[in-house]
């Protein structure tokens, strides 16, 4: 019985990504099993699943032969306490991870895995102080569609030289190959945190309190703004105390309910836009919520007419947008991209690194 065989079982109701059911599923229990899988797989078109928290984000795959859940690819590798970095499988997710006083500053939904974190270049409320996946990723390992592992990067904090994989692969739709490892920078724990909640959605006056905020998110539907302050117990204290007098908002220890929870609703959207436009972009009159520190937030709109009005509204802001998620019937019409500049580039990485365009076939950008 070949690997083929082995691994693989005929596709269940479950098994549907964007609409479009497979016909097999495997869950691969290792990198090398993975690589095996692929090399005996080169017929069939796949799509790699983790915990399907964003499975139905983007345009329906072309085709659909194979799931490759990477639910069995999971575990700590290596945690480096002493240098500030651990090395985790694909599958593991955010919140299985035991770090101790250590963390990896990575928001997202409590089951999204580490790499489909990655793969969706998905971030919350804290990269406006930790940064996103793509920051705190310092090595990666893969398996191209030829089967064959790659690994970039390492242990170490520093540049080094040659292909960064890690940068194609963060927000690539698991287009380019099958992540089964990725080493990250840690930080500690912070010792105490507070937030700061106002019922304003304003963002400049906490940017000028030098306050050193580790996010500031802001929730059209309520009005409210949300500040999440850490540190030392007495600086946090202080600091939210200063800000809260400043803004006229309440020190709590419990961040809203609306926190690092995109908005819900037909067709949901992710925007971007300079952080000095945040107030025009929430003026807009679509539900819209995330960071006024970095300009990226979500938004959920109705229909075709009302994506077009916010995504015209972005480009007046000099921003853009991008539809996550539509229902069937609407996202095989929408332009869920809009314009990208770097097409033509996109497509020939694309053509170097899968030239059957076998991974998740038409679910990227171009229909790539």
């Amino acid at each position: 019985m070949g690997v083929l065989e082995e691994l693989t079982r005929p596709a269940g109701d479950e098994d549907v990504v964007g609409g479009v059911r497979a016909r097999l599923v495997a869950a691969p229990g290792s990198t090398a099993q993975a690589a095996e899988l692929i090399k005996a797989s080169q017929d069939l078109t796949v799509v790699v699943r983790g915990n399907g928290t964003k499975l139905d984000w983007g345009p329906p795959p072309r085709k659909l032969d194979l799931i490759i859940d990477t639910k069995k690819i999971t575990g700590l590798v290596e945690h480096a306490a002493g240098d500030l970095i651990t090395i985790v499988r694909a599958g593991t997710p955010l919140d299985d991870l035991d770090l101790g006083d250590q963390q990896l500053a990575l928001d997202g939904p409590p089951h999204a895995t580490i790499g489909g974190t990655v793969a969706a270049g998905t971030s919350g409320p804290r990269r406006m102080f930790y940064g996103t996946a793509r920051d705190l990723l310092i090595g990666i390992t893969i398996v191209r569609p030829d089967g064959v592992i790659a690994k970039s990067g390492g242990k170490v904090v520093k540049n080094v030289a040659g292909y960064d994989l890690g940068k194609l692969f963060h927000g690539s739709y698991g287009t380019l190959g099958l992540i089964t490892e990725c080493a990250f920078r840690l930080h500690p724990e912070p010792a105490a945190a507070l937030f700061v909640r106002s019922s304003r959605t304003t963002a400049a006056p906490v940017l000028a309190a030098q306050v050193v905020p580790a996010a500031i998110e802001v929730d059209s539907a309520t009005g409210e703004t949300a500040v999440l302050l850490e540190g030392t117990a007495t600086g946090v204290r202080e600091r939210a105390d200063k800000l809260a007098e400043l803004i006229g908002g309440e020190v709590t220890e419990k961040a809203p309910d609306w926190w690092g929870v995109p908005p819900d609703g037909p067709i949901r959207l992710k925007l971007g836009v300079p952080i000095s436009r945040v107030p025009e972009l929430l003026a807009s009159g679509a539900t819209i919520r995330g960071s006024a520190g970095t300009g990226v937030l979500y938004a959920t709109v109705d229909d075709i007419t009302g994506v077009e009005a916010l995504r015209a509204h972005c480009v007046r802001l000099e921003g853009h947008a991008v539809v996550l998620a539509a229902p069937p019937g609407v996202v095989e019409i929408l332009d869920m991209w809009g314009p990208t500049p770097g097409l033509a580039l996109m497509r020939r990485i694309k053509d170097q690194f899968d030239p059957g365009h076998r991974f998740a076939p038409g679910r990227f950008v171009g229909g790539i």
